[in-house]
């Protein structure tokens, strides 16, 4: 919403079926289509899915399936963190799925296999960013723990490797210190999303002012107090939705 000001966007929430991190990947690939079903319905030009577990295992099937770009997030973390690494030593925090699924490491060493991966999961981090527990002993504590490897093995870059995490950075560099780069895998997200719709020509005008709107699977309260910490705003409406009933046809998938 910050990058492109003038684009409409669609947001779905699973709110009703997270986390995602600790589900099979077969249950994450299902989720992943049918979120993708509704939003194509919506007559969306680019999907992006904001969710590192969902674009670790479900990202070159929706991709396959589906007749419009689709962005994931870990892509342009990993070319983000492979162009600031002074080092060749990048750290990766995630999800247990996004960190069991190994995807950013084979990302980042696609691009350059020279590169030194180090890899922790912190759970107990998107409960605490929900909570807003973002600048307390709690959140410096847990952090410390997380992280204690990460600072031993000597790495100068840091992939915030799920969407929640930028509300810790605070903590986060704190607790590395400041010879530590951290890479937002979200705001790389956006900038290639501006790449990509520029140079196929969909970018709208800058004089336009995009629209939000706003769906979940569960009672929208909860969404609404969380969302409010990551935009620093109010929601317009939010609508609850139900998944479980979306098809694919023919159309959709062509």
């Amino acid at each position: 919403m910050r990058a492109l000001p003038q684009e409409d966007t669609v947001y779905l929430g699973d709110t009703a079926r997270v986390p995602y991190g600790t589900k099979s990947p077969e249950t994450v690939v299902r989720f992943s289509r049918q979120i993708a079903s509704f939003l194509v319905k919506k007559d969306i030009k680019l999907l992006v899915v904001a969710c590192n577990t969902a674009s670790a295992v479900a990202l070159e099937v929706l991709q396959t399936e589906f007749p419009i770009p689709v962005v994931g997030v870990i892509e342009p973390g990993a070319e983000r963190a492979v162009t600031v690494t002074r080092n060749g030593k990048v750290g990766v925090i995630g999800t247990a799925g996004t960190i069991r699924s190994s995807a950013y490491t084979k990302a980042i060493k696609r691009i350059n296999p020279e590169i030194e991966v180090v890899t922790t999961a912190c759970p107990m981090f998107v409960p605490l960013a929900e909570e807003g527990w973002v600048d307390n002993e709690v959140a410096r504590l847990t952090a410390a723990t997380y992280l204690q490897e990460m600072k031993t093995k000597g790495i100068d870059t840091l992939v915030l490797g799920c969407t929640h995490y930028p509300l810790l950075k605070g903590i986060i560099a704190e607790v590395m210190g400041s010879d530590v780069t951290l890479v937002d895998s979200a705001a790389e997200t956006a900038k290639k999303v501006r790449a990509i719709l520029s140079g196929s020509g969909e970018l709208r005008p800058e004089a336009e002012q995009g629209n939000h709107h706003f769906y979940v699977t569960d009672v929208p309260a909860g969404f609404i107090r969380v969302g409010n910490r990551f935009l620093g705003s109010a929601f317009g409406d939010v609508y609850q939705v139900e998944l479980e009933d979306e098809q694919f046809s023919e159309e959709d998938l062509l």
